[in-house]
């Protein structure tokens, strides 16, 4: 436990740093965010703010993660070759979400990259990933089924589709989730420190290790990224936190898991789909504007209170989560 407060702070405190260099260079070359004209009105006000930030994660996650191998390599070798897969995974999607951000706000491309590459991109990523745990690592398809609290082998058939599934649906919530100061960090912090809690109790050191690196990211980021934000993650980061939560549970056999503390950034999908859908088949929308944190901000709730509100939610579920595993 000890080493792991020691990981924590560690990376809380060089992803500060990182964020006071990386913040100015963003700033030094106009990577600022672009908002969308037909969004709320008090966004408008951010254009311009620094984006991209999530590669202030990514480096902290780099950092930490050489750190982490160079420590376990003599004392626990199974445990450094371990956390590759993880790192992989988490730092592979942010790289997707890297180049997508690099086109969009560096080289000014407004489309920034096509979603047919992006979703390709990911893919490649998740297959690989997910033929990696069943065919080297020999994890298994097992899959643990909360509140019954049993497992069930699916056929291999099945998991890899499942498996891609979780991985693409999950970065994808997450990234729908991020459209407010704080909002998609808070949350997703959240969610690991559950996933965390839970590889203790399994024992899961590589878990504990890389999880606790990604919070300590997140929670020094979230200084920069609170109401008013001076720096945005960017698909960057968000894709690259949709990865690691979804990465993380495969890896724990707890994919099912996220129904429940990642209730929110389903919610914040469901949202969307439910609008495009009902708008395409009458004309009208379900919501004043998706994802859904808009709808609750052009009702008039404050930025600070719709992070509040879905961070604390998110918190009890996570509650909830750890009680029926």
């Amino acid at each position: 436990m000890n080493f792991q407060i020691k990981i924590l702070v560690l990376s809380f405190v060089v992803s500060i740093i990182f964020g006071l260099i990386v913040i100015p260079i963003l700033k030094r070359f106009k990577v600022g965010q672009i908002e969308r004209e037909d969004g709320p009105e008090s966004h408008l006000s951010k254009q311009g703010t620094p984006t991209m930030g999530g590669i202030i994660m990514a480096i902290t996650m780099i950092v930490c993660s050489i750190f982490l191998f160079f420590q376990y390599k003599t004392a626990e070798p199974s445990i450094a070759m371990k956390i590759i897969p993880l790192v992989f995974v988490t730092l592979g999607f942010g790289i997707v979400g890297f180049v997508d951000d690099f086109k969009k706000l560096v080289l000014k491309s407004t489309d920034g990259l096509k979603p047919m590459y992006k979703m390709f991109g990911l893919l490649i990523i998740a297959i690989i990933y997910t033929i990696y745990l069943v065919k080297y690592m020999n994890i298994g398809t097992d899959t643990y089924i909360p509140i019954f609290k049993q497992y069930i082998t699916l056929p291999v058939w099945l998991y890899i589709p499942f498996a891609i599934f979780v991985l693409l649906g999950t970065t994808n919530a997450v990234n729908l989730t991020d459209g407010i100061d704080g909002l998609s960090t808070s949350v997703t912090t959240i969610i690991l420190t559950c996933l965390v809690s839970i590889s203790i109790i399994l024992g899961i050191k590589e878990v504990t290790v890389i999880g606790t690196v990604l919070i300590g990211g997140c929670l020094g980021f979230l200084l920069f990224n609170l109401h008013p934000a001076k720096v945005f993650m960017g698909d960057t980061g968000s894709l690259m936190l949709g990865g690691a939560i979804a990465g993380m549970a495969l890896y724990m056999k707890m994919p099912l898991i996220l129904i429940v503390i990642a209730l929110i950034p389903i919610i914040e999908t469901l949202s969307v789909m439910i609008q495009v859908v009902h708008f395409k088949r009458t004309g009208n929308r379900v919501f004043k504007m998706a994802p859904i944190h808009h709808h609750f901000e052009l009702s008039g709730w404050k930025e600070g209170k719709v992070v509040i509100i879905f961070s604390s939610i998110t918190l009890v579920l996570c509650i909830i989560g750890m009680s029926i595993i």
